[in-house]
């Protein structure tokens, strides 16, 4: 018979804390060494285990020996369960830190439940791996899953005092029990793996002896460095050195080294920064161990001594909150939370976020989000006085990539001015945003679908001074009635014809109501569908005969991502901020795609982007322009309660709302002053275009610049739509000159068959067509030059002043000789 032996498992109620360490037993092995006697109980257990060939199976069953006593099992048959191989053991799933990194690989974010990094044996320094290994298993690379002497040593004190006093466990048994904690995905998991009891420690004995069979030594203990617990919220060695030393794990010193060892025991007890004292006591105890394996000099010991803490403290925040590029970084995060391509539920989802350790490669370009961000923050301060508020995105055309997202707040709660959660540049399941009406911008999409028809630029419409809507139908063929009177905005513009390009230049509200009805408000809306747009909210446009005047709720990046389709000659492609998604291992991982697709005839967008780049010369955003070929429209709502600019380049498109979160139509902008700057009323060229200009010239400095191409030709049909200016008689002139004085007045010039003419001298223009007086600029002039006498005189044109010196009836002056002028290059 064996004596029943009580269990007292002497374990620290933290279960970060190593119970087992090998110094924390110290004491208690030379107790047992010293010969001290026996009881005869335990020379009885002792001379039991003779029979046993196996020395894992004894050490398992001294103990695991009062339960095996009390469930009748055998100790062979305790060995062979010990040594089979567990089925539930899993050393997959520790928890590791997320990243969210720009497209320069520079950090924007970190998320996780534990900051934990994990690094191979070879990226932590070797002083480091010492300074562990002689505080917590000196003879780790020298015993098995089992420390035979230790154990047996522990076993004998445990036994003659009637308890469990020393534990004796070496580090692939602490890597165990914090697997076995860390992995818990209950409470019930959790609890199992803290508990006191024989079952608990048994279970970890066998999965250490599994792990010895499975890894090596040096895996082993690279998987403990990497889960042990340091404090300071910092798991595992690499995210310790970079809390307590900002610096890598690979660089560590052996003070610093020996600090990290020390802690690991009890990181609340001896937490660097909470207790200094005691911190420092515990890696001088760290440093003299060492010496004592003769693993340092005793120099090095002194030296080492001598040292301070050192501490550089550098905290990794997690989440969004204190990112560069905050309300992107929240966009990404929502991405991945509400994307059931990342998983089936929202909180396998989070877990995947917060524990998988993703690496995950966003489209953020630093140079065009720091613009971007700049810029906001110019026009509409955080704190401004009018509590106004912007936002832009700004997207690449043909790629759909969010280079840039700026808000004028901090990302936090709005019961602090200057803050909010919302991201005003993105739609409902990205930001919580309901989205703003969007203004003229949407006349955009009537233009694009009035050039779709074939509608030739010099298309001439009247444009009332009051619109009352009839003859509209929406997509269901429903008529739509309304009794509502709608105007033109401020610049009080009615009563006459308009082109298509002149209509657009001057945003003529009235005129985009009669063309929308001229094209069918059908087509319209599902002009802008196919570029992307929708309610902020994820529900489909309404439609009213009002669509073309922007009444819809959007986002500005929604709008960004239709514009860059103008600027891609037609190429639509979905917003997307995710490039790449890796986990620890290096697998990719699925992420949304752009699904980029052809959706407008490319002779139709350069009719649209030639359209829309003279509102940056000549039309209501006149003096906005890049230096470079650019394109826009702005947008003011009704009453306004907000104004909008959407612009672009070949290479980066944007679009920015200001406003009023408290609710625009309740503060609207109509006599606005901010920060001692009076604006009056607020037009989408007032604020938003200047934050579209400072954006884009800061985000495409340096490089070169893309342009668009001309529209077909059968859009000039009825000229170019410009309103009418004076053609200049080049009749008598070289045809060289003639062209040039064309192109100066804004007319193209083409040479046409030779004519006789007895009037002007050969190769001077006889006739052109059409002759002089009013013409839409940019028409083509034809010039046909003379057969005639090369002395014949030239002919002058008529003089308009009074009779007198040069004029009619005057004396003749000689005819100055001019020299030829070359023919300027296409």
């Amino acid at each position: 018979m064996v004596r029943r032996v009580r269990l007292v498992y002497a374990e620290p109620v933290l279960a970060d804390a190593q119970d087992d360490a090998e110094d924390g037993s110290t004491g208690l092995w030379r107790a047992a060494e010293a010969g001290r006697p026996a009881g005869a109980d335990r020379a009885r257990v002792i001379r039991g285990l003779g029979g046993l060939s196996v020395l894992a199976g004894v050490l398992v069953a001294l103990v695991a020996l009062p339960a095996m006593c009390l469930t009748g099992v055998g100790a062979r048959d305790a060995a062979h369960w010990f040594q089979s191989e567990p089925e539930d053991l899993d050393t997959a799933g520790v928890p590791q830190r997320s990243r969210i990194l720009a497209a320069d690989g520079s950090t924007i974010a970190t998320f996780y439940y534990e900051n934990r990094i994990d690094v191979r044996i070879d990226q932590v320094a070797p002083i480091a791996r010492r300074a562990v290994l002689a505080i917590e298993d000196s003879r780790f690379y020298e015993h098995g899953a089992l420390d035979a002497q230790g154990t047996l040593r522990a076993l004998v004190s445990n036994l003659d005092s009637g308890q469990v006093t020393q534990g004796g466990s070496g580090i692939t048994q602490q890597y165990v029990k914090n697997l076995l904690l860390t992995t818990s995905q209950s409470t019930e998991e959790q609890r199992a793996a803290k508990e006191v009891t024989a079952a608990r420690k048994v279970r970890e004995l066998r999965y250490a002896a599994a792990l010895e069979r499975r890894y090596s030594k040096d895996e082993i203990f690279a998987r403990y460095l990497n889960i042990a617990y340091f404090g300071g919220g910092a798991y595992g060695i690499e995210a310790a050195s970079r809390y307590f030393f900002s610096k890598s794990a690979a660089r560590l010193n052996l003070p610093e080294a020996a600090l990290l060892a020390g802690v690991i025991r009890y990181p609340y007890a001896y937490d660097p920064e909470r207790r200094p004292g005691a911190a420092k006591d515990r890696r001088d105890t760290v440093i003299r161990r060492m010496a004592q394996l003769g693993w340092i000099t005793r120099a090095e010991e002194s030296a080492a001594l001598r040292r301070p803490l050192g501490l550089r403290v550098h905290r990794t925040p997690s989440g969004c909150v204190t990112s560069t590029a905050p309300f992107f970084c929240d966009y990404v995060q929502r991405e991945i939370l509400t994307d059931p391509v990342f998983g089936a539920t929202a909180k396998e989802r989070e877990k995947l976020l917060k524990r998988g350790g993703l690496t995950i490669r966003t489209t953020l370009d630093r140079r065009t989000q720091k613009a971007a961000q700049r810029a906001v923050d110019r026009h509409v301060p955080r704190k401004n006085s009018a509590r106004k508020a912007a936002a832009e995105a700004l997207v690449e055309p043909g790629t759909g990539e969010i280079k840039g997202m700026a808000v004028d707040r901090r990302l936090g709660s709005d019961k602090e001015r200057g803050k909010t959660w919302i991201n005003f540049a993105a739609d409902a399941s990205h930001g919580s945003s309901i989205g703003m009406q969007a203004g003229s911008t949407f006349k955009a999409f009537t233009l694009a679908a009035a050039l779709e028809d074939d509608m030739p630029f010099g298309t001439r419409l009247m444009a009332p001074r009051a619109f009352t809507p009839s003859g509209f139908r929406d997509c269901e063929g429903r008529p739509l009635k309304s009794s509502e009177r709608l105007r033109n905005s401020a610049d009080g513009e009615g009563g006459k014809r308009f082109s298509l390009v002149t209509g657009t230049h001057h945003s003529v509200n009235t005129f985009f109501l009669v063309l929308e009805r001229e094209v069918g408000l059908c087509e319209t809306v599902k002009m802008a569908e196919r570029l992307g747009m929708r309610q902020a909210d994820g529900k489909p446009m309404e439609q009213y005969p009002s669509f073309t005047l922007g009444f819809n709720q959007v986002s500005p990046l929604r709008l960004a991502a239709a514009y860059a389709t103008f600027g891609a000659r037609g190429r639509h492609c979905e917003p997307i901020a995710i490039k790449q998604i890796t986990d620890p291992a290096g697998k990719r991982l699925k992420v949304p795609s752009a699904n980029c697709r052809q959706v407008l005839d490319k002779g139709v967008a350069d009719a649209v982007n030639h359209v829309l780049r003279g509102v940056l010369t000549k039309g209501t955003a006149r003096g906005m322009g890049l230096g470079r070929p650019a394109a826009g429209k702005t947008g003011t709502v009704d009453n306004f309660s907000a104004a909008w600019f959407a612009g672009y380049t070949p290479d980066l498109a944007a679009a920015v709302w200001v406003g009023d979160p408290r609710g625009g139509y309740r503060h609207p902008m109509t006599s606005l002053c901010m920060d001692g700057r009076c604006y009056g009323p607020v037009f989408g060229a007032t604020i938003p275009a200047p934050i579209w200009r400072d954006s884009m010239v800061g985000a495409l400095a340096g490089r070169p610049a893309s342009g668009f191409h001309r529209p077909p030709s059968h859009y000039f049909s009825k000229g170019s739509g410009e309103d009418r200016v004076e053609l200049p008689d080049v009749r008598g002139l070289e045809v060289a000159e003639a062209i040039a004085k064309l192109r100066s007045a804004g007319f193209r010039a083409r040479i046409g068959a030779a004519v006789e003419s007895g009037e002007y001298p050969r190769g001077r223009v006889a006739e052109m067509s059409p002759g002089p007086g009013r013409a839409e600029p940019g028409g083509t002039v034809t010039l046909r030059p003379s057969k005639g006498d090369d002395a014949a005189p030239p002919r002058t044109p008529e003089p308009s002043g009074p009779p007198g010196p040069g004029g009619p009836g005057g004396p003749q002056l000689p005819i100055p000789t001019i020299p030829p002028v070359q023919r300027p290059a296409d």
